[in-house]
């Protein structure tokens, strides 16, 4: 059996070895980011500061919205009920939010590598720009 001039169980060998179940578990890490099992950690962070900063920018317009029917409130009560409603509005839309799909998630490229909110050029409609030709006079 010839193995190349390579001694079975040398350094290069196992160095193969390595090299060959690297690739097969990015293969495998590959795979299952396009089957949706596996996302990136950016991804999540980014999503889930979407989520924060909207979460606190709802929840700190409760005072502004809420001071104006408030004062004018005579009833504890009424203040309260005021107050609970505009909470459980902000917390209603919270559980109807969906954060921005990133390009990782759609196309399995990395935000590096993608090229944004990029849209295709429209089509052309083939007009002449600039000012118009002069038209020649046909003599008589």
């Amino acid at each position: 059996m010839s193995t190349g001039g390579v001694k079975l169980g040398s350094s290069y060998d196992e160095a193969r070895t390595r090299k060959v179940n690297a690739e097969a578990e990015i293969a495998e890490l590959e795979l299952a980011k396009l089957r949706g099992e596996l996302v990136v950690a950016e991804d999540v962070v980014s999503a889930w500061e979407n989520v924060l900063g909207a979460a606190k920018a709802k929840f700190l317009s409760i005072p502004t919205k809420a001071a104006p029917i408030v004062a004018a409130e005579l009833d504890a009560g009424a203040c309260q009920k005021v107050i609970e409603d505009l909470v459980n509005e902000a917390l209603e839309e919270f559980s109807n939010y969906e954060p921005k799909v990133s390009a990782t998630e759609v196309s399995g490229k990395s935000s590096e590598e993608s090229d944004g909110d990029a849209k295709a050029a429209p089509k052309t409609k083939r007009k002449r720009v600039g000012r118009p030709r002069k038209t020649t006079r046909l003599a008589k």
